[in-house]
């Protein structure tokens, strides 16, 4: 019985040894194999190959191109400067002492007080002139155009006082300059002509205060209009970001050229860039900056003729569907355009060759023409192409605004089914629609009034618009006169003699 039990101890005590040494064992392997995993699975992570492999060739292309954006960086940004401006307005403010009338009704027999307002404003400008030591830089008229202090900071952070040199507020251009004595870059100036839609386009400037900053896209069209405060530049527009403070900056492209002045964003809120950016084509801006240097300000050639681009009726009830151009509506008495022979419902197509695209593509041409040249105007006519030469004259802008002899002073719309039916006008009512009149014209002194319906000139029935282009033009020689339609009455306008 005891040797059992001593037997049993010593089995007991043996088990137990043997499962202390498995519990040891299992321990230490587990400790083990914690520890070396994760240097394991560092090991074949570093070891494996790369999950995607880039070609030699496609790299080297990437490669290239980032060398040209790079290079692009170091030719153009040293000759695109920051522009800080302050715009100074002061406004009388009433004399306030703490009584509560006074801030409401001001103080008796006591002048108002003069108040000063300083404003701040930044954009970008291009280093374009040279001469001696003073440097000439292009920007927007809306960046320097009211400023009382510019100053220009360069790429390497260096601040100068800037002065005005000339100012246009129709192209949206400005020229400053500033006086330094090192050598600096001058941008070179590419052919906005030759640019094409898909073409890389590169900003350069200070958007919302960031200096220096470059960003990247491509043109996205060619020739837009509309921009903002009457601008008649033909824009391009880019993909490229733009922002406040870019104003004034560089357009290039891959060459590292100025194509463009950044100008506006159009944007639903107001604010940053949405992908809609708009820069003044450099060739448009070329010869201002000469004309600023030389004179201070642009001169424009003046043709005498209040433009229009027909709507889809008036194009169709003229023939004119499908056709690209602009229509004269009125003529300046006395103008270049009547001397020349130009009538109002003439279609122009092109000048001295060049296809005309648009009435504000024709307003910039003709713009560009130098005082004293002779152009060529190709029109549409009764349907038929004619050359006409124009000698043009310089636009003055007292002249250009002289309503008075804006002949014949009335714009006039086919009366479609759609417009009777719009102006609820009895089924057969013939005519032409007066949809503006401009004061002080001829027809505005003859008493014509707006939503009038015309039925004669001069005696004359007229139930289209080629009826009354061609009567103002055959029977309109000395004297004006309309028959028209006004509510229920029939009536007849006294006569404008010239």
């Amino acid at each position: 019985m005891n040797l059992l039990k001593k037997l049993s101890s010593r089995n007991f005590f043996i088990f137990n040894l043997v499962l202390l040494g498995a519990i040891f064992g299992f321990s230490l392997a587990f400790l083990s194999f914690s520890c070396a995993s994760p240097a394991g699975t560092r090991a074949k992570a570093q070891e494996s190959p790369q999950a995607v492999i880039i070609p030699q060739d496609a790299l080297s292309a990437a490669e290239n191109l980032q060398t040209a954006f790079r290079s692009i960086s170091d030719k153009v940004l040293p000759s695109v400067v920051e522009l800080k401006t302050v715009s100074i307005r002061r406004q009388q403010v009433p004399n306030f002492n703490g009584i509560p009338w006074e801030f409401f009704f001001g103080t008796p027999n006591e002048e108002n007080r003069e108040r000063e307002f300083r404003s701040q404003g930044l954009g970008s400008g291009i280093i374009v002139r040279k001469s001696g030591n003073t440097y000439y830089v292009l920007t927007n008229f809306h960046v320097v155009g009211d400023a009382t202090e510019i100053s220009v900071a360069l790429n390497d952070g260096t601040e100068l006082a800037a002065v005005l040199v000339g100012k246009d507020d129709r192209k949206d251009l400005a020229m400053v300059s500033f006086t330094y004595r090192e050598d600096l870059p001058l941008a070179v100036l590419g052919d906005s002509e030759a640019v094409k839609v898909g073409d890389w386009a590169i900003a350069i400037g200070n958007p919302l205060g960031f200096m220096s900053s470059m960003t990247m896209g491509i043109v996205s069209a060619v020739g837009r209009t509309g921009g903002p405060a009457g601008n008649i530049n033909d824009f391009i527009q880019t993909d490229t970001s733009i922002n406040q403070g870019n104003s004034g900056g560089a357009l290039v492209n891959i060459r590292g050229e100025v194509i463009g002045i950044n100008t506006w964003i159009a944007s639903s809120s107001g604010g940053g860039s949405v992908g809609l950016g708009f820069a003044i084509p450099i060739n448009n801006a070329k010869r201002s900056i000469d004309e600023f240097i030389n004179k201070g300000e642009i001169s424009y050639g003046w043709l005498g003729v209040s433009l229009t681009d027909p709507d889809r009726d008036m194009a169709q009830a003229l023939n004119l569907s499908g056709r690209r151009g602009a229509m004269v509506s009125q003529l300046f008495l006395g103008s270049p355009a009547e001397k020349g022979g130009i009538q109002p419902g003439d279609f122009i197509t092109s000048l001295d060759g060049k296809e005309v695209r648009g009435m504000n593509h024709l307003t910039l041409m003709v713009g560009d023409l130098k005082p004293g040249d002779r152009a060529v105007f190709s029109v549409i006519r009764d349907g038929a192409s004619r050359d006409l030469q124009v000698r043009i004259e310089e636009r003055k802008n007292e002249t250009a605004a002289d309503s008075n002899k804006l002949w014949p002073g009335v714009y006039v719309v086919p009366l479609t089914q759609t417009v009777r039916e719009t102006l609820k006008l009895k089924d057969g009512t013939e005519g032409l629609y007066v949809g503006q009149v401009i004061a002080k014209s001829p027809a505005a002194v003859v008493g014509l009034l707006r939503q009038d319906i015309v039925t004669a000139v001069n005696g004359e029935k007229v139930t289209s618009l080629v009826d009354f282009y061609r009567v103002m033009r055959e029977k309109t020689g000395r004297e004006l006169w309309f028959e028209v339609q006004r509510g229920e009455a029939t009536l007849e306008t006294p006569r404008y003699k010239r």
